[in-house]
């Protein structure tokens, strides 16, 4: 009886709404935009220009947004702002065709878009307090609605279908909004205090190293998200196969994320996060030599459950750590704006500029060795037992 009080009073259904229409609206938005881009005649340094604005802004949005909610509190209601923010930013590239305004309508959109994520991150933990352990009930729903969405999509993108895609992109932004007037706000209780100051923590060796590496390995996936899809058409792939493949890394990442908590436990999440970096150089590798072999292609998308799921897990426990108490929400911050911010955003760059000159096999090849540098500089920083993160 007890057990199902506590169910109910944690807004499960609301919750998992908000991460299916995010994700949903995230695998319309990322396997897709390059070919819209590409179907509106732009060329490759112009679509990987584009996708750099995008990971870009996750260099200021997340510590931007994290600042005002932890000074001025009211989480859901900066949800709701930046969610509608979000989608009136977007509505303009259905129907703009210079791309100067397009970068700036992009950059807009992405800025309130990536603000709104973490922040409802925070106010699902909150929820949830002492049942953590649920989370991964919450968050799976995202993953459903990321596959459901670059899975069911081709359908309606065939051929001139592509043109479209601003407007299902637009109708999932507005899913996102609606949903967040119903989600009620949390503010949790307060983070136990730590003598640490963020100062100290950012010139331990260890933190730099491990900020250094996750930079590096989200480089690494920059022709990944800005080209696979196209890659895989240059090859004679269908968009509907274009979605399967999409789809089969994230079912990969989900059964990560569903056992992670034992990897973790037994292995360390340095020794798993330096494991992840090379089994992602090892992705790529196959992706550049091999992707018109079936088998291959599969077995590399299967890899996204270490490229994306053990790396990610294995990195959130690092931050964890080495950002304690009143630190964490910053270092949380401080790891997504490195990361997927500065590190998509350089990946992104060089992938368009490197597109046209070297092509496909020849980027994945490069996305390689940039994986394999983030591996060396992980293993030098963290070492091979578990890093400490000496601080009391």
């Amino acid at each position: 009886m007890r057990q199902a009080s506590d169910t109910t009073r944690i807004p499960y259904v609301r919750l998992s709404t908000f991460y299916f229409f995010y994700f949903a609206s995230l695998g319309a938005f990322v396997p897709f935009w390059g070919l819209y881009l590409q179907h509106l005649g732009l060329s490759a340094s112009r679509i990987g220009d584009a996708m750099a604005v995008v990971m870009g802004t996750k260099i200021v949005a997340p510590n931007l947004w994290g600042w005002i909610a932890d000074h001025h509190g009211h989480r859901m209601r900066m949800i709701r702002l930046a969610s509608l923010a979000a989608a009136v930013c977007f509505a303009p590239l259905a129907v703009t065709a210079s791309f100067a305004w397009m970068l700036l309508w992009l950059g807009l959109f992405a800025f309130f878009w990536n603000a709104a994520l973490p922040q409802f991150e925070a106010v699902t933990l909150n929820h949830l307090g002492p049942r953590i352990h649920r989370y991964a009930r919450v968050r799976l729903w995202g993953s459903i609605g990321f596959i459901l969405t670059v899975a069911g999509l081709p359908c309606w993108l065939g051929g001139e279908g592509i043109a479209q895609l601003p407007l299902i992109v637009l109708a999932l932004l507005a899913g996102i909004w609606v949903n967040t007037l119903w989600v009620p706000d949390h503010t949790g209780l307060a983070a136990p205090g730590t003598r640490a100051r963020l100062s100290e923590v950012l010139r331990r060796p260890a933190t730099l190293a491990l900020l250094a590496a996750c930079l590096l390995g989200q480089a690494s996936h920059g022709p990944y998200y800005a080209f696979f899809s196209i890659y895989l058409e240059q090859h004679g792939y269908t968009r509907e196969a274009v979605g399967l493949y999409w789809a089969l890394g994230v079912v990969a990442e989900v059964a990560v994320f569903l056992v992670m908590h034992h990897g973790l436990g037994r292995f360390g999440a340095a020794r798993i996060l330096i494991a992840a970096l090379i089994l992602t150089a090892l992705r790529w590798v196959l992706l550049a030599g091999f992707v018109d072999r079936t088998p291959v292609l599969v077995a590399a998308q299967l890899l996204h459950a270490a490229s994306f799921g053990l790396l990610h897990a294995s990195a959130i426990d690092l931050v964890h750590r080495f950002f304690p108490g009143r630190l964490q929400g910053r270092g949380q911050a401080l790891y997504s704006s490195t990361s997927f911010g500065m590190g998509g955003a350089l990946g992104s760059f060089y992938a368009g500029r490197l597109w046209e000159w070297m092509g496909g096999p020849g980027v994945f090849f490069v996305s390689a060795a940039v994986a394999l540098l983030a591996a060396a500089v992980a293993w030098h920083g963290l070492g091979q037992r578990e890093a400490r993160p000496q601080v009391q």
